[in-house]
C-alpha cells in the first residue's frame, strides 16, 4: 500500500513538472526512433559541469546506436531508438526520469517484474554518483537496466539496494588501490587528500583512509572544496605541515579552480595526483604558470580511441540545430549546442567514451540474446521485459575493440585498464605507466618519462626522514609518519618489515649489537671432556683415587702400629673412602650439563667431604681430651669412651647432610642453565645450585664443622711434635680456607666456561690438602722412618710431654 501511494505521489510529481517549461531540443540529436529504445542521461547543461565534455559523452551514445544499427551481425533486422535526457539539475530531471519508467505516458504501481513493460529497455548514465543516487531507486523498482558510465561510488556495488544496476566504470577502489600503490612506488607517505562535497569524492576518502590502514602512507590533511573555499587558507595549511604530495580526487569544475588557485598563490615544488575526472584534462596542462606549481601525475581509465566517431562528429556538426529563440529556455541556460565546432568536441576529455560505447553495446548484446538473433535475423514475436535484458546483461562476455567486456556480481567491469599519465611541458597528458586489475594486479610506472620539478629527481613526501639502520621510530603526534628515531641496544633489534616502531628483544639463545636489525645465535660453550684443562684434572682426579688407595693398602697393613693408631685407626679409613668418593663430582664439571650431571657435581662432595671435617672434629677433640681434659674431666672422658662419642657425631654430622640436600634435591634440585647475562655473545652452560635455601643451611654446616675443628686444632697446638695431629688438621683447615677463598674471588670477576674448571679444581684441592696435608707425613714415617714408629718411641714423646707440663 505503502509502494503505491509514494509511486502515485511520484506520478503526480511527474504531471506538476511537466506543466513547467520543458527542455526544448531537435529530436535529431536527442531522439531516435526505433524498435526498441534506450534511454540516456547526461549532464549536457549542468551548471556545474563544462559543456563541451559532456556533449562529447552525449554524442558517443549517439554514434553507438547509429553504429549498432548499421551492423549486419548484432541485432538483424531490429533498430535500436534512444530518448535522451539532459540532466541538467537534481530538481529539473524529474520530469524526464518519470517519461522514461511511464507506459503510455503513465506510471503504473508496481507489479510483479515479469508483467511490466516500460518505455525503455535500459538506461544509459547519469555521469555523477550523487545524480545517480537520486535517480536511481526509480528504476530499481521494477528492475530496469541502468548501465552506468561514471559512477564510481562504492555504494552502487550493494545489490540489494541497486538490483538492475551496472557499471562500465570501475568503481572508486580500484582507482584508489592505484593511486595508494603509485604512492607506495616513490614512497610518499605524508599526503593531502582535497575533494569535492559530493558521493563520487566521499567515497573516494573513505576507500583511501581505509587502504592506507596497515601501510606506512599518512593523511596528513584534508579539505572539502566549494565554492565558498579559501584557498589561500587551504595552501598556507599545507605548507604549514610541509605536505608535499597532494591528491585531488574532485570533480572536473572544481579541479580546475583547485589548480588555477595553485597557480595565482605560487604553490610550489609540490606533487599533485589527479583523479580520474580531470587527469586527461585538455586545457589545464596548457595554463599558464603551471609548470611553477610542481609535478603532476594522473591516472585514468585507459583511452581506447573509437572507430568512425571522429567521422561522425563531423558529418553532424554541418547540420545547423539549436539556433531558435527557445534553445534560451532550456534549464533555464544558454543551449549553445552550436558553438562548439567539431575540433573542440574531439579534443575534449575522452576518458569516459569507451565506457559510454561499452555501455550501449552491453545492452544491445543483451537484447540479441533475448531475442535469440541469429542467422541474419531475430524472433518478432518475443516480448522484451527489463527483467529479461538485466538476466542478459548479467552474463555479458563479448568483445570489443579487443577489450573483454563483462560484469562480475555486483555489477561491476570483470576487468580493469588503467593510465598513469603524466603532465609534460608540451601540455600534454603523457602516458608513463598502466595498471590492470585482472587476472592479477599489475602496476608498471617508467620513471625515465617523468620530469621531477626537484632536479629531476623523485620528490620525498616524508613528514620524517628515514632512521638510520638499527634505529627505531618513536611515534611523535598523532601520525605514524612523523616520529623520532631511538637507537636499539644490545640484545635488541629493528625489523622494519614486520615493525618498525619497536626494539624486539632477542631471544635468549641470539645476541645482537648496538644498532641492530637482526640478532645471531650465540656462541654455546662449556668445557668438553676433550679440553686439555679437564683432560689433566681428571687425570690428577684419577690419581688421587689411586693414592687414597695406596694410603689405605698401607694403613691395612700397618693397622697396630702407633701412627696408624694415632692417626685415628678405623676412621682413617672412612675419611679415605670420603675422599675417595668426593672425586667423583670432578668428573661431572664437565660435558654438557644434564640433569643427573648437576646433581652429582654438587652431591657427592657436599655429603662425603662433611663425613671428612666430621672425623677431622672428632679427632681433634680426641686429642685435645687425652692430652688436656682426660685429668681435668674424667667424667666426660669416661662417657666419651664407654658410647663410642667419636662416631655418634661422625653419625650425626652425615645423616643431618644427608637429610638437608635429599630435601633440597627433592623440592628443587639443580638444573642445567644458560648463562647470557655476562656475554652478549655467548650462552655459557652450567647448572643451578638448586634450593638455595637448603644448601645455605648445607654450607654453614660444613662451615660450623671447619670452624670447630679449627678450634679444636688451635688448642692442640702446643701438644708433642710427632705425635700433634692438630698440627696436621690445622695445615688442612688453612688451605681449603684458603682455596675457597681464592675461588670465590675467581667466581666474582670471572664468568666464562672456564669457571666450571676452576671450580672442579678447588674440589680436588681440597681433597689434596686432606690426602697431602694429614696422611702424607704419616706414610713418610711409616715407609721412611720405621724407628719413629714404635710404641717405645711414642711413650718417650708422651712422658717428655707430661713432666714438662707439670713443671
Amino acid at each position: 500500500m505503502t509502494g503505491r501511494l509514494f509511486l502515485a505521489a511520484l506520478c503526480l510529481l511527474g504531471s506538476l513538472l511537466h506543466a513547467s517549461p520543458e527542455c526544448t531540443v531537435p529530436s535529431s540529436e536527442f531522439q531516435l526512433q526505433g524498435d526498441y529504445l534506450l534511454g540516456g542521461l547526461f549532464n549536457v547543461h549542468h551548471a556545474t559541469l563544462d559543456q563541451s565534455g559532456d556533449y562529447r559523452m552525449f554524442q558517443v551514445m549517439r554514434f553507438s546506436v547509429e553504429e549498432i544499427n548499421n551492423s549486419s551481425i548484432l541485432l538483424p533486422n531490429v533498430s535500436l531508438g534512444y530518448e535522451i535526457f539532459d540532466h541538467c539539475s537534481d530538481t529539473l530531471s524529474f520530469p524526464g526520469v518519470l517519461n522514461l519508467i511511464s507506459v503510455n505516458g503513465s506510471i503504473k504501481p508496481r507489479g510483479h517484474a515479469s508483467k511490466y513493460v516500460s518505455k525503455v529497455i535500459g538506461v544509459i548514465g547519469p555521469f555523477g554518483s550523487t545524480e545517480t543516487l537520486t535517480v536511481a531507486p526509480l528504476f530499481m523498482m521494477n528492475f530496469i537496466p541502468m548501465v552506468n558510465y561514471g559512477s564510481a561510488s562504492s555504494a552502487f556495488s550493494e545489490k540489494v539496494k541497486f538490483p538492475s544496476f551496472l557499471r562500465t566504470v570501475h568503481p572508486n577502489k580500484d582507482i584508489i588501490r592505484l593511486i595508494v600503490d603509485i604512492m607506495q612506488h616513490f614512497n610518499w607517505r605524508w599526503v593531502a587528500f582535497l575533494k569535492s562535497n559530493d558521493a563520487y569524492s566521499e567515497d573516494g576518502l573513505e576507500l583511501f583512509r581505509k587502504m592506507i590502514k596497515g601501510t606506512e602512507i599518512c593523511l596528513a590533511y584534508t579539505e572539502e572544496l566549494n565554492p565558498s573555499t579559501n584557498y589561500s587558507r587551504m595552501f598556507k595549511e599545507i605548507d604549514l605541515q610541509r605536505i608535499p604530495t597532494i591528491i585531488v580526487f574532485a570533480r572536473k569544475l572544481y579541479a580546475e579552480t583547485v589548480i588555477q588557485s595553485a597557480i595565482n598563490s605560487n604553490v610550489t615544488n609540490k606533487v599533485w595526483i589527479a583523479g580520474d575526472t580531470w587527469a586527461l584534462n585538455k586545457n589545464l596542462p596548457k595554463k599558464e604558470g603551471i609548470e611553477n606549481i610542481g609535478t603532476i601525475l594522473g591516472v585514468s581509465e585507459t583511452v581506447v580511441e573509437i572507430p568512425g566517431f571522429n567521422d561522425f562528429i563531423y558529418s553532424s556538426k554541418h547540420k545547423r540545430h539549436c539556433e531558435d529563440a527557445r534553445q534560451q529556455k532550456f534549464c533555464n541556460q544558454v543551449c549553445n549546442c552550436t558553438s562548439l565546432n567539431p575540433e573542440e568536441i574531439i579534443a575534449e576529455n575522452p576518458s569516459y567514451s569507451l565506457s559510454i560505447y561499452s555501455a550501449a553495446y552491453a545492452i544491445a548484446h543483451a537484447l540479441h540474446n533475448v531475442l535469440e538473433c541469429g542467422e541474419g535475423r531475430c524472433r518478432d514475436n518475443i516480448t522484451v521485459y527489463p527483467y529479461m535484458v538485466l538476466a542478459q546483461l548479467k552474463k555479458s562476455n563479448f568483445t570489443l575493440l579487443n577489450r573483454s567486456i563483462q560484469f562480475d556480481e555486483n555489477g561491476d567491469p570483470a576487468n580493469g585498464y588503467y593510465s598513469i599519465v603524466f603532465w609534460n611541458q608540451e601540455g600534454q597528458a603523457e602516458e608513463i605507466g598502466s595498471y590492470e586489475t585482472h587476472p592479477l594486479v599489475q602496476l608498471s610506472i617508467d620513471d625515465t618519462k617523468i620530469k621531477w620539478h626537484a632536479n629531476g629527481k623523485v620528490p620525498t613526501s616524508l613528514c620524517s626522514q628515514e632512521c638510520p639502520e638499527g634505529y627505531a621510530k618513536k611515534q611523535d603526534g598523532i601520525h605514524k609518519c612523523c616520529f623520532n628515531c631511538v637507537m636499539c641496544r644490545n640484545g635488541t633489534y629493528v625489523n622494519i618489515t614486520e615493525d618498525a616502531y619497536r626494539c624486539v628483544p632477542c631471544k635468549p639463545t641470539e645476541w645482537s649489537a648496538d644498532r641492530s636489525t637482526s640478532c645471531s645465535p650465540r656462541s654455546v660453550e662449556y668445557v668438553s671432556f676433550t679440553d686439555g684443562s679437564a683432560i689433566l684434572i681428571m687425570v690428577v682426579t684419577s690419581i688421587l683415587v689411586a693414592l687414597s688407595l695406596a694410603t689405605a693398602i698401607l694403613f691395612a697393613i700397618n693397622y697396630n702400629t702407633p701412627v696408624v693408631k694415632s692417626a685415628g685407626g678405623s676412621m682413617c679409613f672412612l675419611i679415605l673412602g670420603c675422599l675417595s668418593l668426593c672425586s667423583i663430582s670432578v668428573f661431572f664439571y664437565f660435558g654438557k650439563p644434564t640433569l643427573a650431571c648437576c646433581i652429582l657435581r654438587y652431591f657427592p662432595f657436599l655429603l662425603f667431604y662433611t663425613g671428612c671435617l666430621a672425623c677431622f672434629v672428632v679427632r681433634s677433640f680426641q686429642i685435645v681430651c687425652i692430652f688436656k681434659m682426660a685429668a681435668k674431666f674424667p667424667k666426660l672422658h669416661g662417657w666419651w669412651m664407654k658410647y663410642n662419642g667419636q662416631w655418634l657425631v661422625i653419625t650425626v654430622a652425615l645423616v643431618t647432610q644427608a637429610l638437608l640436600l635429599i630435601i633440597g634435591y627433592a623440592s628443587r634440585p639443580p638444573r642445567p642453565y644458560n648463562e647470557t647475562f655476562w656475554y652478549k655473545d655467548k650462552i655459557i652452560l652450567g647448572c643451578h645450585v638448586g634450593n638455595p635455601g637448603l644448601l645455605a643451611v648445607s654450607v654453614v654446616l660444613l662451615a660450623s664443622l671447619c670452624f670447630l675443628c679449627f678450634a679444636f686444632s688451635y688448642m692442640g697446638k702446643d701438644l708433642p711434635k710427632n705425635y700433634n695431629e692438630a698440627k696436621g688438621i690445622t695445615f688442612c683447615l688453612f688451605v681449603l680456607i684458603l682455596t675457597w677463598i681464592i675461588f670465590s674471588t675467581e667466581y666474582m670477576l670471572y664468568h666464562g666456561k672456564y669457571i666450571q674448571t676452576l671450580n672442579a679444581m678447588a674440589v680436588l684441592s681440597s681433597l689434596y690438602c686432606v690426602l697431602l696435608g694429614y696422611f702424607l707425613p704419616k706414610c713418610y714415617i711409616i715407609i721412611f722412618q720405621p724407628q719413629k714408629n714404635t710404641p717405645q718411641y711414642f711413650q718417650g714423646l708422651i712422658q717428655n710431654y707430661t713432666k714438662t707440663i707439670s713443671q
